[in-house]
């Protein structure tokens, strides 16, 4: 294996309890080739770094003001003086014209607070390990282990497959969070360091998929067929997005499809939309079109789970 080789990655969760069995570690790489509109971590994203900005952790350019000092393209600008969240006195904030940021990052060098702080980091792989193996313990322990996630972590295979394979080398848990929108060449590069796959499941007309997700789903279905066939275990996750997915024909083929192959299918799992990830545009300047969108209610939820069962027995409620 080769742990100098580096990832772009944008967080490490420890103590996970939401992304496979047991307590995880999840790693999350940067990039993903879909934009879905209800994404809860529009940072991962983009492939390249991103400046993110939390006003709630500026301390006012009367205390610092570095960041406007160091942008060479005047994209930091003076806001107006309001109250500060953290300090007890007025401060003035800076804002981010993002028509002239160009993502160099130069600021979130001088931030003293860290309200201005790059999406993610490069690391490499022994780092990675290091921190893995110190939460070896509470594996063994729970049942757990490691889940590599994204934004699309087959968006960097290569990592990807290295830490796999060295965290099977310790006998360590793993799992793949997937969207599935991959070659299968590379997607079947996994195969041998994957004990689970969570794989989710968005739309099941291809159309729609793609006016919803920015891509279609027929390599995605394909790939899930595939890893069936091949003997792989699934995990299918199916986020409920109201007004979107959560029609009854939707609802029908996602259920026919996953009795297709329930043989390999170890959960379903379907997940509220929630918004929780929206202060996370703001601090990119971005704006989310369903931040207005309510969560489906527990009654709701249990209705489909109720519909899903037809199709397929162990389904839980996320």
């Amino acid at each position: 294996m080769n742990l100098e080789i580096t990832g772009r990655i944008y967080d490490i969760q420890g103590f996970s309890v939401h992304d496979g069995p047991g307590i995880r570690t999840s790693v999350f790489l940067s990039g993903c080739p879909l934009s879905c509109l209800w994404c809860h971590n529009p940072e991962a994203i983009p492939f390249q770094y991103v400046l993110s900005y939390t006003s709630i952790k500026c301390i006012g350019i009367e205390k610092c003001g570095s960041c406007m000092s160091v942008c060479n393209f005047g994209a930091i600008k003076k806001s107006k003086l309001s109250n500060s969240q953290l300090l007890e006195d007025k401060i003035t904030h800076v804002e981010i014209d993002r028509t002239k940021c160009t993502n160099c990052l130069k600021c979130t060098t001088v931030c003293k607070a860290k309200a201005l702080i790059p999406s993610g980091q490069d690391m490499k792989l022994g780092e990675i390990m290091n921190k893995l193996m110190k939460d070896k313990a509470y594996f063994n322990g729970s049942g757990g282990g490691l889940t590599v996630s994204g934004g699309e972590a087959l968006s960097q295979i290569e990592f990807t497959v290295e830490l796999l394979k060295a965290a099977k080398s310790e006998n360590i848990h793993t799992c793949l969070d997937t969207t599935g929108f991959a070659s299968w060449e590379d997607l079947k590069k996994t195969l041998p360091y994957v004990d689970l796959y969570l794989y989710d499941l968005k739309h099941m007309d291809s159309n729609k998929h793609k006016e919803f997700t920015g891509v279609p789903n027929e390599k995605i279905l394909s790939n899930a067929t595939k890893l069936a066939k091949e003997g792989a275990k699934i995990q299918f996750r199916f986020p409920i997005i109201p007004g979107i997915n959560d029609s009854v024909d939707n609802l029908r083929m996602t259920g026919e499809f996953i009795k297709e192959i329930e043989y390999a299918v170890e959960l379903l799992q379907i997940l509220p939309y929630h918004r929780l990830g929206l202060p996370k545009y703001d601090r990119l300047g971005k704006i989310n079109i369903l931040k207005d969108l309510d969560s489906p209610s527990d009654a709701d939820m249990e209705k489909h789970k109720n519909f899903l069962e037809a199709y397929f027995p162990n389904i839980q409620i996320h």
